[in-house]
């Protein structure tokens, strides 16, 4: 079938989006799925499209009091997990001086926090197991400053770093390796589930990820680039590609550039059009 014929792949965030293709990508290629999530029907619709073995493990991932007994079901479906995607997480659209500061601790406990918790309270069976393969997603909003993504920027740049040195402290001793993925616009529900300044959900969708890439093909570029064990992985076209290349080759021109950017943005913001 492929590279992934018979590996035990747990997905979090895997009920739509980047989650729900990754599980039908790696299905295709015979791996064995686990997929988690908050939506019990949306994780049995997404089941009942894979050609494979699933798991439904249906949890809230900052329940931190029950993630272990979570992880420990995920462990004993089969006796092992190869690759687990760290992908659960809600993006924001809201300007800073505008945000509750309660947005903040709950965009950062799910993007940052619970996928923290969730990888260590796996580390010690990877360790057992022999090795084994962490996805983190981030976004290229990991590694440039948004705007209108303050608490979501917070995350996911958080996410990079511990997971850059955690690979340093396992990839050689432990056989963990981790792959740091970036992506840029892709056609998704993340911006109609984008917290706002209250913590209200947003409701509706934008241009930029309405015409973003299709999900679908980022799956496959992701898989693509964890069998060749590419340690970052950027998925972007264009000026998100251009601007997460800036962050390292001229941060001064990417801050100047998004200096001008933002006070546009904010200005729409103000005047009540959202960007």
């Amino acid at each position: 079938m492929g590279e992934l014929q018979d590996k035990i792949i747990w997905i979090t965030g895997a009920s739509s989006g980047i989650g729900a293709a990754l599980a039908k990508v790696c299905a295709a290629q015979g791996a064995k799925i686990i997929l988690s999530g908050r939506r019990v029907e949306a994780l049995k619709a997404v089941r009942d499209e894979l050609k494979t073995d699933a798991l439904i493990l249906p949890f809230e991932v900052t329940d931190y009091d029950q993630l272990q007994s979570h992880v420990d079901a995920a462990w004993a479906w089969q006796g092992r997990v190869d690759i687990f995607v760290n992908n659960a997480g809600i993006s924001q659209r809201s300007l800073a001086i505008h945000t509750d500061p309660k947005v903040y601790t709950e965009l950062i406990n799910v993007d940052l926090i619970a996928p923290i918790w969730l990888t260590q309270m796996q580390l010690p069976k990877m360790v057992d197991a022999g090795g084994a393969h962490i996805i983190a997603i981030s976004s290229v909003a990991g590694r440039i400053g948004a705007p209108l993504r303050t608490a979501y920027c917070a995350a996911k740049h958080g996410l990079i770093g511990y997971m850059d040195s955690l690979r340093a402290e396992v990839e050689i001793r432990h056989n963990i390796k981790i792959t740091n993925v970036l992506p840029g616009s892709v056609n998704t529900n993340v911006a109609r589930n984008a917290i706002t300044a209250d913590g209200s959900t947003r409701g509706v969708s934008d241009d930029t990820i309405d015409n973003g890439a299709n999900a679908m093909d980022c799956a496959q570029a992701i898989m693509d680039a964890v069998a060749n064990n590419k340690r970052e992985f950027i998925y972007a076209e264009g000026m998100e590609a251009q601007v997460a290349a800036l962050r390292h080759s001229d941060p001064e021109q990417l801050f100047t550039l998004l200096a001008g950017l933002g006070a546009q943005i904010a200005e729409q913001y103000e005047a009540g059009n959202e960007a």
